[in-house]
């Protein structure tokens, strides 16, 4: 407290201690509070001795151990029991039914059975008027097997020549009867287990009554949409938990296995009769799941059963027309019943059902497009096969000139129908703020597909196919240029040019024109802001394959048309210049520099006429490289020019080393020096090294291998003068590089002379000779250090 009231006190003052101060006065507050601790826990030990000495402590006695914690409920335990004992009672039942039944007449039989039945469900309204509900449920569904049981006796007794599936037809109906009878007793009103049995054993008659009668197909799918509807009822009225939800799966596997089989049946139907009966079955399959989607509460619920209802109606409708219709018209004919349900639209409805019939709709449109897309796909990407036959003849029509390397669809003309129809349902029908965009943009691509398929469906010319698709891309570059789709407008043009070019490449003609067409279009496009980042570089694409094929077409050697090419990045560089802070200059920069691959791929094989490509190159480069902005690009033009040199050099079958290492050595020799001049800190290994090594090294290699004396004597002099001006200037580079290569070029001159030497001395003269060579290193070793350690310290202080 003392430490608060000084701070406080500070605080108040108008002079604030320093922080060293302050910092005292906190040790010494804090050793205060420490030795007041110490002398409240002497006290507190002391009084804790003096009460053990005046009263002993007995040791206190033992807590009693807890119960052991039982890990099943009382509940559970009864329910298991009455489980197992009904179990047990029905496998017991079950065994004197088919094992010990022989043994007994048939009086004893009928009275054994019958009042072993009756006992068994007389029992549980007992049981329920007691209170034992959970062994009255139990004893119930003892008594519902040995119902079973009590039919199966039967048949085997008074019917054994019935046939098996009507007999089990009519049990079953019978016992569903009996035990709805018995669980609506009211009596029996606490009993859960007889109105699920019931119902289980109603999903039987139907369908064994179909079986027996020899119905087929058709007859079986009707039994199983009947079931399935009357289970749809059940399951909408009743509600009883464990009814409803017994209800609605046997609705829903009855009606999936009847809509299913229905559906095969209209795929297989060969005649108008057989038509219309598997179209009556779906219908009825829609009619369940419409209902069930009109009575449910939940809306996420009344769509799902919506849209399988109005899929059913279609497949209904369209199984009859495709029946009628000739060939290659099913898939219109589909589409026709789909888009006709999109009138849901325009009818008072649910909003959940109206919801789900229209998304029905778009799926069989959908479907309608899918089945369209493998003949788009040859008509787009078909053409890309003219770049292994370019320049052979122009086809004979625009399907040929398509399809020229891959197989053309059966039935094109109704195939195409689907995009066709969808658009137009796209553009008239969808309405709202949301989706009227998108369903735009949907009708968009399917009008470009349509367009770009067309000719080649209809067999045009092959002009006319050049033309028609050049005035599509054209179509779409200009509603991009006008904002009204200028995202999607952008990527139709750009994809339709690609097909547009590569259809072109059967014709020499047809070529020239399209790849000028293409470049002044896109050209022009990149007029617009917007556009030009994606339209610039298109341009430049076709420019370059324009210049490609101009000198293609004029016989012109490969490395005359890379001129040509050239002027591509040419107009690349300039375009570029005049951008300025344009989101295009990025892109048309490296479209440019692209552009120059191809100059230098037809010019590879012609060395002088290369050097002359990349001289150009590099001037290109160089003139980019003046910009403040792009000062970087300098390398890249000292480069070109480098190779340039080099290519020359090899074209004059130049064969000395320092030809090519020397226009390397001196720029960089002048670069570092300058950059010393501005950066004195600069270290002579950053402005030095790589101009020194590129020629010193190669230098070297050459003369190791070099048998004349000219060679090494100038590479010693100019190692020599380098370690002197490196050591004039204490700088490292030189001094170590100069220094390397000088010692080295003179082991690799004294060497025949040390072999000479070596040859006339006795075998153990250099053995001697290492060994003195040894024992003098190791006793002069820490001198030597010190000397190292010196020397190293010497160059460090270099710069």
């Amino acid at each position: 407290m003392s430490y608060d009231v000084t701070r406080t006190t500070l605080r108040g003052m108008t002079h604030v201690p320093p922080p060293a101060e302050e910092l005292r006065l906190l040790d010494a507050e804090l050793w205060q509070l420490d030795a007041r601790r110490s002398q409240l826990l002497h006290r507190r030990a002391w009084l804790v001795a003096a009460l053990q000495s005046a009263h002993p402590v007995h040791p206190a006695p033992q807590a009693p151990m807890e119960a052991s914690r039982p890990e099943a409920t009382a509940p559970g335990v009864q329910n298991l029991l009455l489980l197992l004992g009904g179990v047990l009672l029905t496998v017991a039942a079950m065994v004197f039914t088919l094992v010990s039944w022989g043994h007994l007449g048939i009086a004893g039989r009928a009275l054994v059975l019958g009042a072993v039945t009756v006992a068994a469900l007389g029992a549980p309204l007992v049981l329920l008027r007691r209170g034992l509900r959970s062994t009255a449920e139990s004893v119930a569904g003892l008594g519902l097997a040995l119902t079973v049981l009590d039919a199966y006796a039967l048949q085997q007794v008074a019917f054994t020549g019935t046939d098996g599936a009507g007999y089990t037809a009519v049990a079953s109906t019978l016992l569903a009867g009996l035990w709805a009878a018995y669980g609506l007793l009211p009596r029996a009103a606490g009993l859960r287990l007889p109105l699920p049995a019931a119902l289980a054993a109603a999903q039987l008659p139907l369908l064994f009554w179909a079986v027996s009668a020899g119905a087929g197909s058709t007859g079986i799918a009707a039994a199983l949409l009947v079931t399935a509807g009357f289970d749809t009822g059940v399951a909408l009225r009743v509600t009883a938990g464990s009814v409803r939800v017994l209800a609605a799966v046997g609705a829903h596997g009855t009606g999936a296995l009847g809509a299913l089989t229905a559906g095969w049946l209209s795929w297989d139907a060969a005649g108008p009769g057989a038509a219309a009966r598997a179209a009556a079955l779906l219908t009825l399959a829609a009619a369940i799941a419409l209902v069930a989607a009109w009575r449910l509460p939940k809306p996420a619920a009344a769509t799902g059963h919506a849209v399988p209802g109005g899929l059913l109606l279609v497949a209904a409708v369209g199984g009859v027309l495709r029946v009628a219709l000739p060939d290659g018209w099913t898939v219109p004919g589909y589409l026709a019943c789909g888009v006709a349900l999109s009138a849901a639209l325009r009818v008072r409805l649910p909003e959940p059902v109206r919801r789900g019939l229209v998304q029905a709709s778009a799926a069989v449109q959908a479907v309608a497009v899918a089945c369209a897309m493998p003949l788009v796909v040859v008509a787009l990407l078909g053409p890309l096969g003219w770049a292994e036959r370019w320049w052979t003849g122009a086809p004979s029509d625009a399907r040929a000139a398509a399809a020229v390397h891959m197989p053309w669809p059966p039935y094109p003309g109704q195939l195409l129908l689907g995009p066709v129809v969808v658009a137009a349902v796209l553009a008239l029908l969808v309405r709202g703020e949301t989706r009227r965009p998108q369903a735009l943009t949907g009708a968009t691509l399917l009008v470009w597909a349509t367009a770009m398929t067309l000719p080649a469906v209809l067999q045009l010319p092959y002009s006319t196919a050049l033309l028609l698709q050049g005035a599509v891309t054209g179509a779409a570059l200009a509603a991009a240029a006008f904002r009204f789709l200028p995202v999607t407008g952008t990527a139709l043009a750009l994809g339709g040019s690609v097909s547009l070019a590569f259809l072109s490449l059967a014709s020499q003609t047809a070529t020239l024109t399209v790849l000028s067409v293409l470049t002044a279009l896109f050209a022009a496009a990149s007029l617009r802001p917007h556009l030009a980042p994606f339209t610039a570089p298109a341009a430049l694409v076709y420019a370059t394959a324009l210049a490609c094929v101009t000198g293609l077409a004029a016989d012109w050697q490969p490395q005359h048309t890379a001129l040509l090419v050239l002027v591509v990045p040419a107009a690349a560089a300039l375009l570029a210049a005049r951008l300025g802070e344009s989101h295009a200059r990025v892109p048309v920069e490296v479209t440019g520099a692209a552009a120059g691959l191809p100059a230098v791929g037809l010019a590879i094989t012609a060395p002088p006429m290369l050097a002359l490509v990349l001289s150009l190159c590099g001037v290109i480069a160089a003139g980019t490289a003046v910009r403040s902005d792009r000062r970087p690009v300098g390398y890249a033009a000292a480069a070109l020019f480098l190779l340039a040199g080099w290519v020359r050099l090899a074209a004059w079958d130049v064969g000395t080393v320092e030809a090519y290492t020397l226009p390397v050595t001196v720029p960089a020799l002048c670069v570092g020096a300058r950059r010393r001049s501005r950066d004195p800190q600069a270290s002579s290994w950053t402005a030095y090294g790589a101009g020194l090594a590129a020629t010193l090294l190669p230098s070297l290699a050459a003369a190791w291998n070099d048998p004349h004396w000219t060679r090494p004597l100038l590479l010693g002099t100019a190692a020599l003068l380098t370690t002197l001006l490196g050591a004039r200037h204490r700088l490292q580079a030189p001094l170590v590089l100069g220094g390397s290569v000088l010692v080295l070029d003179a082991l690799h001159e004294l060497a025949p002379y040390l072999v000479q030497m070596t040859g006339a001395l006795p075998r153990w003269v250099p053995f001697a000779l290492a060994g003195l060579l040894l024992l003098a290193l190791g006793a002069t070793y820490e001198r030597r250090l010190r000397d190292v350690r010196r020397v190293r310290d010497i160059l460090t202080t270099m710069n």
